[in-house]
């Protein structure tokens, strides 16, 4: 019954858009070759890599700080939990130039890390247009998005395993390492893929830090803008597309069910 409104929405919004990005890839001056040139030109392979580079070390700081974070904010209530929850939530409101801006105010060359360096006696520290800057607004952004999926997933763990483990001998880490984390693996696969995605095809604050590096947003908008290379601008969308889909999609195969949720 609901299998072909399923089927119409999928080509309509997967298959006809992918097919056409894939068939204008190949039709520019370097024909079909323009997928393998991704490869072997030297600029869009260093793209590729600082995309992927950045977005694995946004994901996994992100799951980092939102699983301590989360589980920390979800066990231990007190006073201001829930306005701590909801300033640590705060970027989900503002757009990547916002948080590009933010950046630049932190960490540019008038930022606020570089005059405290200064006034240290030490260079003015200025990082904020290199990858370092992005990745700090990829994590700035990408927090928000991972922080309230784990809380939710901590707060269906049934404490009885923790409690049983402990009462067999099993140390801190061991409790961590065989009953929490296996309990929150799903919600860490699941919000680390979405991180992953996220950071990969992220454009705004790119845009706002990205004057020193190449990440493939902005080579695909440079493409298509200034050298108006529509071919190139397509190949590279393409398999932007299809790396972030093929992300979701293994992810999405190995985070099962949860093995610890409250009975």
């Amino acid at each position: 019954m609901f299998l072909l409104p399923a089927a119409i929405f999928f080509i309509a919004f997967f298959i006809l858009p992918m097919g056409r990005l894939f068939i204008v890839g190949g039709s520019g001056s370097r024909g079909w070759s323009a997928y393998a040139a991704i490869l072997t030109d030297a600029v869009y392979f260093n793209a590729l890599l600082a995309t992927l580079g950045v977005a694995a070390a946004t994901t996994v700081t992100t799951l980092l700080v939102s699983g301590v974070a989360g589980v920390f904010l979800q066990r231990h209530p007190f006073p201001g939990n829930r306005l701590l929850v909801s300033l640590l939530t705060l970027p989900l409101a503002f757009p990547g130039v916002v948080i590009g801006f933010m950046v630049i105010m932190l960490a540019g060359r008038q930022g606020l890390i570089g005059t405290l360096t200064q006034a240290l006696g030490g260079d003015r520290l200025v990082f904020a247009y290199s990858l370092a800057g992005l990745f700090m607004g990829y994590v700035y952004f990408s927090i928000p998005r991972t922080l309230l999926t784990i809380m939710a997933a901590a707060e269906k763990l049934d404490p009885r395993l923790e409690e049983a483990a402990r009462s067999l001998g099993a140390s801190t880490w061991r409790v961590v390492r065989d009953v929490i984390l296996p309990g929150l693996k799903p919600a860490l696969i699941s919000s680390g893929a979405i991180c992953f995605a996220t950071a990969v095809g992220a454009f705004g604050t790119a845009f706002t830090l990205a004057t020193r590096i190449d990440v493939l947003p902005m080579v695909i908008y440079t493409e298509f803008t200034l050298s108006a290379n529509i071919a190139m601008a397509a190949a590279l969308s393409f398999v932007l597309g299809a790396v972030t889909w093929l992300v979701l999609a293994l992810a999405r195969s190995a985070a099962g069910s949860t093995v610890a949720a409250a009975g």
